[in-house]
């Protein structure tokens, strides 16, 4: 159940990347930029975004259901939280940003930020899920 979360968390973080984040206003004209947008332009670093999400995807769909949840787990938290840190700065300099041009974030942005810290917190408890089975192991239970 989990890793059906992590997984579909994921896709909708890579999706969204590709989705305007921000509304743009300067007097009467409107523009929105993705996530696509910013890192080709100025924030290059947000490359890591769909990068990291497409690392899930790909140990998440060839991990085999015998195979050990411990690199799917490790590889989920590191790329969710490079996601959520990357993303949470762009809020921050949106929201920084004020002057002449008005730039707001979109509900696609929030969709993925959510969906990045889903990737967090489904890899934490599938950690925390694999360490009680262990220790269910070690017991003889």
């Amino acid at each position: 159940m989990l890793r059906r979360i992590n997984l579909s968390a994921a896709l909708i973080c890579l999706v969204c990347f590709f989705l305007p984040w921000e509304q743009i206003s300067c007097g009467g004209a409107q523009d929105s930029v993705t996530g696509l947008d910013l890192a080709r332009h100025d924030h290059v670093l947000l490359w890591l975004v769909p990068l990291a999400m497409l690392a899930v995807l790909i140990f998440g769909v060839l991990r085999r259901r015998r195979a050990k949840p411990l690199v799917l787990s490790l590889i989920s938290l590191i790329s969710g939280g490079v996601a959520a840190y990357l993303m949470n700065d762009e809020r921050v300099r949106v929201d920084d940003a004020s002057g002449v041009i008005s730039a707001r974030l979109t509900g696609w942005f929030w969709l993925g930020f959510i969906a990045a810290i889903a990737v967090i917190i489904s890899s934490v408890g599938m950690l925390l899920r694999r360490s009680k089975s262990n220790s269910e192991v070690a017991a003889g239970i």
